[in-house]
């Protein structure tokens, strides 16, 4: 990992537990509230037909992305979230899958805006590198997501490419930090990187009584079926292999 990953790295995990929320599906209120605002602006009535009826003819991948887009936004939340040798990143914690749920169920009402927004990076990435953003360098997915967070990315009216760019961003977040329950954070991933115990089946009262951040960790989230750890047969839980 360079230094440009391990700083974006750092940076999401301390607006992460920061923000007090991992154990929402909301991670950060403020920035989400203020993205899902831009989001929500109305549709141009000049963009409204470019992706009329996406779904009728083409393959789809998950609830919500067909391949292509798959595997851009794969590439996409990776280099927001890129992963490490015992780093977990968005891949690994299964990120495309919770943003594929949201928009076939929560955030149903942002499809329209990912659409736009993954159209028109196809034709910003085509048009600059000849390529699709998922074929790129990881230099140059990186030199496209500076383009698009500093709003210089051309050929995009809406979304804007900072609106688009801010909002793939705190979606990214809630799948590495949110609860599982929600198609993200898999294996817990984004808890134990913020240290984050999500729901025990018990505090000792050494636990209770000592001043050390607690360190034991997530054994479930808002489902019974997530269960991670179980009891050990004397140290307390003991990590399932």
């Amino acid at each position: 990992m360079n230094k440009h990953d391990a700083a974006r790295r750092a940076f999401l995990v301390r607006a992460a537990a920061g923000a007090g929320a991992v154990a929402g599906a909301g991670l950060v209120p403020g920035a989400f509230a203020e993205t899902q605002e831009q989001a929500k602006e109305a549709v141009p009535s000049s963009a409204a037909p470019m992706h009329a009826n996406v779904h009728a003819n083409r393959e789809i991948q998950g609830a919500f992305f067909n391949h292509a887009d798959a595997a851009t936004m794969a590439a996409f939340v990776e280099r927001i979230m890129p992963g490490a040798p015992g780093k977990p990143g968005a891949r690994d914690a299964d990120v495309l899958n919770y943003i594929d749920l949201a928009l076939s169920g929560a955030y149903s009402d942002l499809q329209e805006f990912y659409r736009q927004g993954l159209a028109q990076l196809g034709v910003y990435c085509g048009a600059k590198y000849k390529k699709q953003f998922a074929q790129l360098s990881a230099a140059q997915q990186d030199e496209v997501l500076t383009a698009l967070d500093e709003g210089k990315a051309t050929g995009f009216a809406w979304p804007t490419a900072q609106a688009f760019f801010n909002t793939v961003r705190t979606h990214t977040m809630e799948g590495m930090f949110a609860d599982p329950i929600y198609g993200g954070n898999k294996d817990f991933a984004g808890w134990e990187l913020v240290g984050f115990p999500g729901a025990q089946m018990f505090y000792s009262p050494k636990d209770m009584e000592s001043k050390e951040a607690f360190s034991r960790a997530p054994i479930m989230g808002l489902q019974t079926g997530l269960t991670k750890i179980s009891m050990g047969p004397s140290n307390g839980p003991a990590r399932k292999g």
